[in-house]
Order: C-alpha cells, then sequence, then structure tokens
C-alpha cells in the first residue's frame, strides 16, 4: 500500500504535516478529512523509505517490545501489530503496518524492512533476514535490543565526554573576548588621559581589543575556507582514506576514536557471526558502521582475503594502526574457532578502554584549559598593573 505525504490546517487555523497509508489519492484526502483536517496537498512519497529519520530511542524500544512478544511465541504478525498499537512515534508505526502487510503477503521481514534504509540499519536487516532464515527470530531480536541499548551507552558517554570540553573552551573564549573588547579598553583609556607610557604588553592586548570584531571575522572566514577545502578533499575517496588515518594518529584524540570504532566493530561482528551470518558476510557488513573510512578501507582488505581462503589477520597487521590485543585477540580467536567468544572479549576491553580514556581526557583537559585560560587574563592584568605602577613611580 502506497504512502501519501499530507499538509493541512485544523478548524483553527493551524498548519499539520503527516503521512498515511491508502490506496489511492482519493482515499488518502478522505483519511486526511477523518481526522477533523481540511487538505491542502497530498502527494505519494516515493522515496519515503530514504526520507523517514527515526530517532534511535524509538527504535530501542519498538525492537526490545518485539523480543519481549516473540520469546513469548506470539507470531511475527501480530507482535508487529501489538507492538505498532503501543508506539506514539506515527511514521514509525507507519514503517510497521507496512512490514505486518508485507509479512502477510508472503515476503521475508528482512528484505521489507530494505525498504527503509533510513530507519533500519545494514546490520540490523542482515541480522533480522539471518534469524528469519534460521527461525530463531527471537533471539536476534533480543540480541538486537541489547545490542541497540548498549550502542546508545556507548555512543552517550562519547557525546559526553566531548560535550565537557566545548562547553569549557567556549565560555574561557566568552571571558577573554568580553574582557579585551569592554573592560581593557575602559581601563587603559583612562592611563592615555592621563599621559602614561604604555609598556608594550599593553599596547599589544589593546591592538587586539581595537581589532577584535575584524580578528574575529577573518578567525571565522578562515574556520568556513578551511571547513570547505576540507569537504572538497575529501570528495575522492582515496583523499578521505588518507585524512581518516592520519587522524587517528593524532594522541589522546586517535586512540579514543579507534577505541569507539572498534568496540562498535567488535560488538556488531560479535552479534551477525552468533546470528549464523558467514564470516566475509559479517565483515562487509560490518565495514559500513564505520565512521572513519581508513578503518572500513581495512576491514574490506580483510573480507577479500577470507574470500580467498587466506589468513585475514594479515589485512588487519597492514599498518600496525590496532592494538596489539586486539589483533592477539582475534587472531586466537580464529585460528581457534571462538571468534565470537573473542570479538565480546574485544567489546568488553574497549568499553573499559573508553571509559579509562575519557576520563583521563577530561582530567587532562580541564586543567590545560584552566592555565591557559589564566595566562591570558594574568597578561590582561599585567598590561593594567604596570602602567599604575609606572604611574605610582613617577609620583613618587
Amino acid at each position: 500500500m502506497p504512502a501519501y505525504s499530507y499538509t493541512a490546517i485544523t478548524d483553527t487555523g493551524i498548519k499539520k504535516k503527516g503521512i498515511l497509508s491508502a490506496n489511492s489519492e482519493r482515499e488518502a484526502r478522505r483519511l486526511v478529512k477523518d481526522l477533523q483536517l481540511t487538505p491542502l496537498k497530498i502527494y505519494e512519497s516515493k522515496d519515503l523509505g530514504k526520507a523517514l529519520k527515526i530517532k534511535n530511542k524509538d527504535i530501542v524500544i519498538m525492537t526490545r517490545q518485539l523480543a519481549t512478544l516473540l520469546e513469548a511465541n506470539t507470531p511475527i504478525v501480530d507482535a508487529i501489530e501489538i507492538t505498532a498499537n503501543q508506539l506514539t512515534n506515527k511514521n514509525l508505526v507507519y514503517i510497521l503496518f507496512n512490514l505486518k502487510e508485507d509479512i502477510i503477503q508472503g515476503k521475508r521481514l528482512g528484505n521489507s524492512m530494505k525498504k527503509y534504509p533510513g530507519v533500519f540499519s545494514d546490520t540490523y536487516t542482515s541480522m533480522v533476514s539471518a534469524g528469519d532464515a534460521s527461525g530463531n527470530l527471537d533471539k536476534v531480536f533480543t540480541r538486537l535490543a541489547d545490542y541497540l541499548e548498549e550502542s546508545s551507552s556507548i555512543r552517550q558517554k562519547v557525546v559526553s565526554a566531548l560535550t565537557y570540553p566545548i562547553i569549557l573552551i567556549g565560555f574561557s573564549l566568552v571571558v577573554i573576548i568580553s574582557l579585551l573588547a569592554f573592560v581593557l579598553p575602559k581601563v587603559i583609556s583612562q592611563f592615555i588621559k592621563a599621559g602614561a607610557e604604555l609598556p608594550f604588553i599593553t599596547k599589544l592586548l589593546l591592538g587586539i581589543s581595537n581589532n577584535i570584531i575584524p580578528i574575529l571575522l577573518i578567525s571565522l572566514c578562515l574556520g568556513v575556507g578551511i571547513y570547505y577545502s576540507y569537504k572538497n578533499y575529501v570528495k575522492d575517496k582515496k583523499n578521505k582514506i588518507n585524512v581518516h588515518k592520519k587522524i587517528l594518529n593524532i594522541p589522546l584524540i586517535g586512540n579514543f576514536i579507534l577505541d569507539s570504532e572498534l568496540e562498535r566493530f567488535s560488538s556488531t561482528m560479535e552479534l551477525l557471526l552468533a546470528s549464523g551470518t558467514n564470516l566475509d558476510v559479517a565483515l562487509e557488513e560490518c565495514s559500513k558502521i564505520f565512521n572513519n573510512k581508513y578503518l572500513s578501507s581495512v576491514v574490506l582488505d580483510a573480507k577479500k582475503d577470507v574470500i580467498e581462503g587466506k589468513d585475514f589477520i594479515n589485512a588487519l597487521k597492514k599498518d600496525a594502526i590496532f592494538p596489539d590485543i586486539f589483533i592477539q585477540l582475534i587472531s586466537s580467536g580464529y585460528r581457534s574457532g571462538n571468534l565470537i567468544k573473542m570479538f565480546k572479549k574485544v567489546s568488553i576491553f574497549m568499553k573499559s578502554e573508553i571509559e579509562n580514556k575519557r576520563a583521563i581526557f577530561l582530567s587532562l583537559l580541564e586543567p590545560v584549559v584552566i592555565i591557559l585560560m589564566g595566562g591570558f587574563i594574568m597578561m590582561i592584568v599585567l598590561a593594567i598593573l604596570i602602567p599604575i605602577m609606572q604611574m605610582n613611580t613617577l609620583a613618587i
């Protein structure tokens, strides 16, 4: 059943937008009127699968509800309908009812989910397809729910680790700019009226203060120019891979990014392999979850080695970018036939590493920012005190 997007107004003149499922535009118009709305515009949403974006929190709730119902031996069609009736996100409800209709028509759930790439990731659909084929959908949805909840927790920790320093640096810049723009000029103007000779440090900061707006505009233009230059440069795939490789070599930050990427990769590999997915397919699917394209290229090389019957560990060792413990555990698991267990161990280890490095990063960054901010404020204080001391000396 096709989807139709509509724009309508209420009796009080409030404009509303939405999506509904109907057999024709006429039926869609009638359904809109049934909602006590006056339709203004109705059109078929042919690219709805790509356009729809659902919050990760809603996907986690949906997955957990499906897992609970399937564990209770509820038929998949009924489980989807019950879950849809419990959700408040209208877009997700629409998707679930469409999935239900596809299953009734004999289609595979995983294949139907592929129509909504903006909602269900490649890993998600691959897991569901594997579970559907093996008859273990209940276990797959349970593992998916656990995986999504853990991923959300890790993502939140990464965001919190980056949010605090950004706020701290931003506040420091606001304080320094305020002192330069408003406080320093008023104080120095009194010395100039008194005919005092200004020292070099005072002249330097006064020059910055008098040109603070041009300096900020130039800095903004430089930042925008660098950003768009970077975007243009990384349009070439090889350039993007090289840049992302260099990012991983940045002290502290590069290690933190690498650990975060490897934790997500390891937990996803463990999830896919445990559901019965072949190693080469699992590697291909996991290459898509990397934000760092260099790591993605390395995993794709490993996949090629698996297909050719080679030891894929050699591809991971190629540029010595991965931690030794990661290589050792995966190599041991591959040779002993315990890859699933080892990927789980790596995931647990990386989670602890992320937490430790987050704590170290914050503990180092805070005093560094405070020292830099204090140093700059001390310069401003000296720029004011030195002329005062000179005037006192002259008075004596």
